[in-house]
């Protein structure tokens, strides 16, 4: 009879109880675990909302594969991996770029910031384009040379793209020794004008400037290197293919240089967000083992209150195996009735958020409202976990059910 057990266990599930509290407890506990896994689902799919804010931002300054030097600043962008790497037809935009701190001055308000300098593939195709907050993305207007700020650094120092000032950028020169005498005459100096703002996120809105690859040059000395060469892959690229490209660069690049995919160039900021959305998890889900605990509590009463019917059937041949895999499974149903519910009730309020987005965003944080993104593998180790917990708890109880 691999059924009865079950069968038994759901009548008694759905049976008035001659004591009510039972039934109140039982309720309580499949209450307490559907708000428990609802709201698991629901705060999981708000931090995968964050999550996919962050990288859809970051995307606009992080490329899909940034090549580097293992040692020292700079590199020469020659050999087989550059290119093997512009015939591949997934690739989008290869660019090199040269980026280092510079010293910044602008109407007699000064400040350090990180100057990158873009070649005319960045220009073309800038990642950035739709980040633009005030004017445009324009490193050239004829032989004048202009710059797009970070709205964060143009708020600190004043820059406006409607202005006629000039940014003034001051770079130690290579050529020459300090001078503790004349500080200034071991800087070199080059003038842009600002033709843009954009915003991406508060740390790289302080600090970064983009200036056209020759004007970077010309202020820091170097002729033909770069300190990095980003790579893009065209949208909508097979993961598999993105792969497959990476490690051939991989395999072709010289042992100076290093590559390093998305995850890897912000290593700290991404672990860091799965860290807490862990952190939360683990949360919840202690929270859902306290509410468990009713169960254990209901599971108990039941027992005393079935002695009549626990005896009855063991006149009738029932081993005990037999009854405590009926209060088990009525314990387990409990739990199992709660995650439905809760999985229904966080699914419904998660698909409903993303069309309407009706719980709003307090503040001004450029989101009008809460963001999710439901990923059907947090639905499914929710469930999981859930149901794990509610078997354990259903244990319990049923370990002390004595024996004849």
């Amino acid at each position: 009879m691999p059924y009865l057990p079950y069968i038994i266990a759901r009548r008694y599930l759905f049976a008035k109880k001659s004591h009510n509290v039972i039934n109140i407890i039982s309720a309580i506990s499949a209450i307490g675990m559907a708000i428990g896994t609802a709201a698991l689902i629901i705060i999981l799919s708000v931090y995968n909302g964050f999550d996919k804010i962050v990288r859809d931002s970051m995307s606009g300054i992080e490329p899909d594969i940034l090549i580097s030097p293992s040692k020292g600043k700079t590199f020469k962008a020659e050999g087989e991996a550059f290119e093997w790497a512009a015939k591949q037809d997934i690739i989008y935009s290869v660019c090199g770029v040269l980026e280092d701190n510079v010293y910044i001055n602008y109407d007699g308000r000064n400040g350090v910031a990180t100057a990158k300098g873009v070649d005319a593939n960045y220009e073309t195709d800038s990642p950035i384009r739709d980040k633009i907050t005030s004017g445009e993305f324009s490193l050239h207007d004829g032989d004048v040379a202009e710059a797009v700020v970070g709205a964060g650094l143009a708020y600190k120092l004043g820059i406006n793209p409607n202005f006629l000032s000039a940014v003034d950028i001051y770079y130690p020169a290579r050529d020459r020794q300090f001078s503790l005498s004349n500080p200034a005459a071991s800087l070199d100096m080059i003038k842009v004008w600002p033709s843009g703002t954009f915003a991406i996120n508060g740390e790289i809105d302080d600090n970064l400037i983009f200036i056209s690859m020759d004007k970077m040059r010309e202020l820091t000395g170097y002729e033909g290197e770069v300190s990095g060469v980003e790579i893009r892959f065209v949208k909508g690229a097979s993961e598999s293919e993105r792969k497959r490209v990476t490690e051939g660069i991989a395999e072709r690049l010289d042992s100076n240089l290093k590559l390093l995919n998305r995850f890897q160039q912000n290593e700290s900021l991404y672990k860091m967000m799965k860290y807490e959305k862990a952190a939360v998890y683990l949360i919840l889900i202690f929270v859902i083992i306290i509410i468990a605990f009713n169960i254990f509590s209901s599971l108990s009463m039941l027992i005393i209150e079935k002695e009549e019917d626990i005896g009855t059937l063991r006149s009738l041949g029932a081993s005990d195996k037999l009854i405590r895999h009926i209060f088990i499974l009525e314990g387990w149903l409990i739990s199992l009735l709660g995650m439905v519910v809760g999985v229904i009730i966080g699914l419904a309020v998660v698909l409903i958020q993303q069309k309407t987005g009706f719980v709003k965003m307090p503040g001004g944080f450029g989101v009008v409202a809460y963001p999710v993104v439901l990923r059907w593998t947090d639905v499914i180790i929710t469930a999981i976990s859930v149901a794990i917990v509610g078997y354990i708890l259903a244990l319990l109880p049923v370990r002390r059910l004595k024996s004849d």
